[in-house]
């Protein structure tokens, strides 16, 4: 059912203003329709969770959109070469999963989960702003872009690595606490809605880049710029809502009190170990100076991070689908409409000592095609003109080298060879889909000799075969993170969920800097570098299985009935705690 105050006129008249003072009358009426639907259809979940939903789904569209170009973008654009965009990728990734323990700590111990939400994410949009208006050739030199850049992805960073535990932990407060198994599906469907930005912003920011030109080439601005609309889409949503929420204030600064009470601990235990008798637990050491509820809240948080500590390698291993790829695979099927087998990378090191470009673009017209790519390199003395199944090859004399070119795959007998004074017909043969050839063109008696070499052998394993890798992959990668989320929040209490939010958060940063580590200093081959993180995987599944067994489920709310009856103790001390904080500050002012 819902509260009285829906049908009141002066409510809604209040609630025209937000916290900034301006007036959406319009947005709350709509707010106040989607009330009256929710209530004809009788369920549990509160419709704030709606504005919720769609926030995020236009946070990761924006996000992800943004990310699936950051590779290409450096290296075509910013000119750097692929070790160091690899290395910035990863970085910028990691501090993405770092900055959500800074949004936490914002929103329980000082703003609360709401205006932090809102307040980075117009940080977030600034972020992206400065990123687009960084891609815009006329705008300055090259170093005006690197500077606009990396300013704006590190807001872009900060943004949405301190809203990323907020909006997940204010989407369960908004329900009530008989309501476990609505808040349950709601991690699902959130997960889903984080998944369906991911996958339509990585289709669809790649065809901007690609499709729409603009200032003479491949148009980056257009592309950074639609993830910036969309992010601040999201921003308008989520304050639309704000009528509707169940906001809970923060409890002052609970990062203090935590590392205040953990220090007094150890400190407590150094020095009376030795002549008080033993107690059950070293947080227990505090309790002279900090309340027994802060205590036990404590040990909650502690049993949760410490069964965090092998999960990283999780991440690392799901991680390897993207590491050295300038986008993110999305699924199987699209892996098998828009990836061509074993045309990605092509080898660097050639007996002729030139190297080319690892990764060569796909023209738009082959990608549904089977096809090859091939290179030519003139042994003759004038240059020459070959034509191949619509691919126009133009090779310098004297060893010129052209750049690889995507062909599709067939029978190649009569290949026109056009100099300046002749034209040659040369026997490629049959050039199979998935290799990578090169072809050298020497002078004979008879014309032109051809001696083909084949780089890469073709492929004859169908690249369907990964359906049922990416599958279980996939299927893994749900059931994982869905899980994590939710348990992440039931077992946090109500004044740190934010906070058990972003440890949640920090695995999957964790991951990236293992795989960072790996890529750049073991400098293993890749098929190497899956069974390594396979095998470290499976030894870290039996430690976390022997971690799970020994873990109890808590119920934060149980707090309520344990410390009842010493609640008045523990204020007592909590304002004691209070006051000596402000010893300090009363000093600074009498100075």
């Amino acid at each position: 059912s819902l509260p009285f105050r829906f049908h009141d006129g002066k409510y809604w008249k209040r609630q025209t203003k937000t916290f900034t003072g301006i007036t959406f009358p319009s947005l709350y009426f709509l707010s106040y329709f989607l009330c009256l639907i929710f209530k004809l259809c009788g369920t549990n979940y509160p419709v704030s969770i709606a504005f919720i939903i769609v926030n995020e789904f236009c946070e990761r569209f924006s996000y992800y959109g943004m990310k699936a170009l950051l590779t290409l973008y450096f290296k075509n654009y910013l000119h750097w070469d692929k070790d160091l965009s690899t290395a910035i990728y990863h970085a910028f990734s990691s501090l993405c999963y770092f900055t959500p323990v800074l949004g936490a700590i914002i929103a329980d111990s000082w703003l609360g989960k709401f205006k932090t939400i809102i307040y980075l994410s117009i940080v977030y949009v600034i972020g992206h702003v400065i990123k687009s208006i960084g891609a815009i050739p006329s705008v300055g030199d090259n170093t005006v872009h690197i500077v606009l850049s990396m300013a704006g992805l590190v807001l872009i960073a900060l943004g949405t690595g301190g809203i990323k535990p907020c909006v997940s932990a204010f989407g369960g407060d908004q329900f009530e606490d008989k309501h476990t198994e609505e808040r349950r599906k709601f991690f699902s469907i959130f997960y889903m809605s984080i998944n369906a930005g991911s996958v339509l912003s990585t289709l669809i920011t790649p065809i901007l880049r690609g499709d729409v030109k603009c200032f003479g080439n491949d148009c980056y601005a257009l592309a950074f710029g639609v993830p910036a609309v969309l992010m601040m889409i999201s921003l308008v949503v989520f304050i639309a809502g704000s009528g509707l929420y169940k906001k809970s204030p923060p409890e002052g600064n609970i990062l203090l009190s935590v590392c205040g009470c953990i220090g007094f601990a150890v400190k407590n235990r150094w020095k009376r170990s030795k002549h008080d008798p033993k107690r059950d637990h070293w947080l227990n050491w505090a309790e002279e100076k900090y309340p027994k509820r802060l205590i036990e809240e404590i040990k909650m948080v502690l049993r949760v991070l410490v069964l965090y500590i092998p999960l990283p390698m999780f991440w690392a291993l799901f991680d390897q689908q993207v590491g050295q790829r300038p986008s993110r695979f999305l699924s199987p099927w699209l892996l098998i409409f828009s990836m061509p087998p074993k045309t990605s990378h092509y080898p660097t090191q050639y007996s002729l000592k030139h190297s080319l470009s690892p990764i060569e673009p796909v023209p738009q017209s082959l990608s549904f095609v089977f096809f090859f790519s091939a290179r030519f390199i003139n042994g003759h003395n004038e240059g020459l003109n070959i034509s191949v199944g619509g691919q126009e090859f133009e090779v310098a004399p004297a060893y010129g080298i052209t750049p690889n070119k995507s062909i599709a795959r067939g029978e190649y007998r009569e290949v026109k060879c056009i100099s300046s004074q002749m034209e040659y017909i040369i026997d490629l043969g049959l050039l199979d889909f998935g290799a990578s050839y090169s072809v050298i063109l020497k002078t004979n008696l008879q014309g032109i000799e051809v001696f083909k070499m084949e780089d890469v052998h073709a492929n004859n394993v169908s690249i369907a075969w990964q359906v049922p890798q990416y599958a279980l992959i996939t299927a893994g990668e749900v059931m994982f993170s869905i899980t994590g989320l939710e348990f992440s929040y039931s077992q946090a209490p109500a004044n740190m969920k934010s906070v058990l939010q972003a440890g949640w958060l920090m695995t999957v940063a964790f991951g990236n800097v293992i795989v960072l580590i790996v890529a750049e200093g073991a400098e293993l081959q890749q098929w190497a570098e899956f069974v390594l993180f396979a095998a470290l995987l499976v030894a870290v599944c039996i430690i976390f299985s022997i971690i799970a067994y020994f873990y109890t489920y808590v119920n934060p709310k149980q707090l309520d009935n344990m410390f009842q009856d010493d609640s008045k103790e523990d204020n007592l001390k909590k304002e004691t705690v209070q006051d000596l904080a402000l010893i300090p500050v009363f000093r600074n002012t009498m100075m």
